[in-house]
């Protein structure tokens, strides 16, 4: 067992998560938008644009992290992805927010797309080995979750940010308001660049994992990787967490824009539900260490998901108050959402490694991430294709009755469901304190073993 992590080395690590979030966030909650009221497209090109553009990554993730275990440098495996990833990661997220001088709907349609998958690349090599350090920094299973609680400290961070400042600096998405959104984009992605310099020179990796040698090959890579029963559950989760999360970002500028219309008061609503989340992470880390990581996350979800279905039945005559009650509420549900599953899939890389013998930390985490991108490029266009159906008319002062219904529809009862849906997969879930901790042992007497016969 590795011995406890210093606070500082949590706080250096978890920093990394800030810019990921920044960039991701401010993407999926105003790219639609920037695309429907700014450069004047369509929903549907929209939605055309944001699904070719992300579906890149069904490819891409799996080929950076099966390069990412295969690296051997005197840095590590994971840490001089961040260090020669960074400035083109900030650099194609600004791009995303240039308008072209092209005038046809269509082809700015491809235009944004082919940014869209430029960027994904650029971001998968850095996010990609930084998550994979998780497993590799401790792999104690309450420390873990220790650890994963401070990098979604920095994760909510930058999702209060990234819902509030962009609003302040852009004044408005409307077409005249261009300029500011291409400077949003430019300042937000040098701000984002910074944090992973810091992880590069402020973590280091286990030494027995730096040095030891990779023999799979990608296919054996992806079979011993969908072999693992404990991180299938994990991941299908993960999957129906990231459809939550995906429509729920991408929708509730509109929900609070055209439904309760309160547009002027959005940010005071996204800060209460982020602050509260950021605040509320400990209460997680708490039950997890009572109960275990499975039912606190249970218990979180389930809650958030009642939450949502209150919300959606809001309307333009609902007073602040009790808006922002229930925004206080969907925060304590957010942080659950944050920080457990995280803290979850880390553990199915060891019982992988005494199944095979062989540590996979980057196949196993461009498989989460790669179910996020599916979530989130089915998810985000076929909320903007309701849109689209619905009758929605950009830049509107009054939306049709139905554009009203639609966006009400996929704010509240459609996350709800899928929230369930994580949680029966949850319950499935086969790895909890004990378990995972005689893993760990069995682990720790095979690696002292091995060590004794190297001559």
């Amino acid at each position: 067992m590795t011995k406890a992590l210093r606070l500082r080395d949590k706080w250096i690590y978890g920093s990394g998560d800030l810019g990921f979030s920044l960039t991701s966030t401010i993407l999926t909650v105003y790219f639609a938008l920037y695309l429907t009221d700014v450069v004047g497209v369509s929903p549907a090109i929209a939605a055309l644009a944001f699904f070719i553009g992300s579906t890149w990554d069904y490819i891409n993730d799996p080929i950076v992290g099966y390069i990412s275990d295969r690296t051997r440098t005197r840095w590590g495996r994971r840490r001089p992805f961040l260090l020669f990833g960074a400035i083109p990661f900030g650099l194609t997220f600004a791009l995303l927010w240039w308008q072209p001088p092209i005038h046809d709907p269509l082809m700015l349609g491809f235009y944004y797309a082919f940014i869209y998958a430029l960027f994904d690349t650029a971001a998968s090599f850095v996010y990609m080995p930084f998550y994979a350090l998780t497993p590799e920094l401790t792999d104690d299973y309450d420390e873990r979750t220790g650890l994963t609680s401070t990098r979604m400290f920095f994760s909510i961070l930058g999702g209060l940010i990234a819902f509030t400042v962009p609003i302040w600096m852009v004044d408005g998405f409307h077409p005249e308001h261009a300029g500011n959104v291409l400077r949003m984009g430019a300042i937000f992605g040098l701000i984002s660049v910074l944090p992973l310099f810091l992880v590069f020179w402020g973590t280091r990796e286990r030494p027995e994992f730096i040095q030891k040698k990779e023999t799979l090959g990608v296919r054996e890579s992806l079979r011993v990787t969908f072999h693992n029963r404990p991180f299938i559950f994990g991941l299908i989760m993960f999957m129906f967490n990231g459809v939550t999360m995906s429509i729920i970002e991408v929708m509730l500028l509109y929900f609070v824009k055209y439904v309760v219309q309160r547009e002027d008061q959005s940010d005071l609503i996204m800060a209460t539900i982020f602050v509260v989340a950021m605040a509320a992470l400990p209460l997680w880390e708490l039950i997890s260490r009572r109960l275990n990581k499975r039912w606190a996350y249970i218990i979180g979800i389930a809650f958030l998901a009642v939450v949502l279905l209150v919300l959606s039945s809001l309307n333009a005559q609902t007073g602040l108050t009790f808006i922002l009650v229930l925004s206080v509420l969907a925060g304590i549900g957010v942080s659950a959402m944050h920080v457990l599953p995280w803290a979850i899939i880390p553990d199915a890389i060891e019982y992988g490694e005494l199944q095979n013998g062989d540590r996979q930390e980057g196949m196993f985490y461009s498989m989460i991430t790669l179910a996020q991108k599916v979530a989130s490029s089915i998810a985000v266009p076929l909320a903007l294709l309701v849109l689209q159906s619905s009758g929605y008319v950009a830049n509107s002062l009054k939306q049709p009755e139905s554009a009203v219904q639609g966006i009400r529809m996929v704010t509240g009862p459609i996350p709800a469901f899928t929230l369930m849906l994580g949680i029966l997969f949850t319950l499935l879930f086969p790895l909890g304190r004990e378990n995972y901790q005689n893993i760990t042992r069995q682990l720790e007497e095979r690696r002292k073993a091995a060590q004794e016969d190297e001559p």
